[in-house]
């Protein structure tokens, strides 16, 4: 196990669809135990595949006990209501947004036997799935925000 170097903005890697994860193997066990100490080092809600190089759809979030959820091939089979709340990416360091997202979510994922799942999730949580699945299509929070601030600003208590 490992701490793996966190990508960030700019890097091209993070505008990349990933691709489905078809071997539940031994590298596969590495990669999502490296993603779960780099994430607890960096004090992260989650991470994706991307955010540590690989552009498989592979994921770890944090769930309502504060314990990481490992999510692999996830997808968002139906969604209720919309939150609007600030969210950071451990990729965007320095910076906070204020994004729309749904109130609830139902997720369905595979976990590192490659066993099917189905999840529902509200509030944090539900925003945390949608936030690293994003990532998996490509997408960073910073394309939803309505505003944008830097740690200084959110301190200050303003937006820009």
């Amino acid at each position: 196990m490992a701490i793996r170097k966190i990508v960030t903005v700019g890097d091209a890697i993070l505008e990349k669809t990933c691709r489905p994860v078809t071997d539940f193997n031994d590298r596969l066990f590495i990669l999502l135990d490296d993603m779960r100490d780099t994430l607890s080092a960096a004090h992260g809600a989650g991470l994706a595949g991307p955010q540590v190089g690989v552009l498989r759809r592979v994921a770890l979030v944090m769930i309502e006990d504060e314990s990481y959820l490992e999510i692999i091939n996830p997808e968002i089979i139906s969604k209720e209501g919309e939150q609007e709340g600030l969210e950071g990416c451990l990729s965007v360091p320095g910076q906070y947004g204020t994004v729309v997202r749904p109130q609830k979510v139902t997720v369905r994922y595979q976990d590192r036997q490659g066993r099917e799942h189905q999840r529902e999730a509200e509030g944090f949580t539900a925003r945390a799935f949608c936030h690293e699945i994003d990532h998996l299509d490509g997408h960073l929070y910073t394309e939803l925000a309505l505003d944008m601030m830097t740690e200084e600003e959110l301190e200050a208590g303003e937006a820009k």
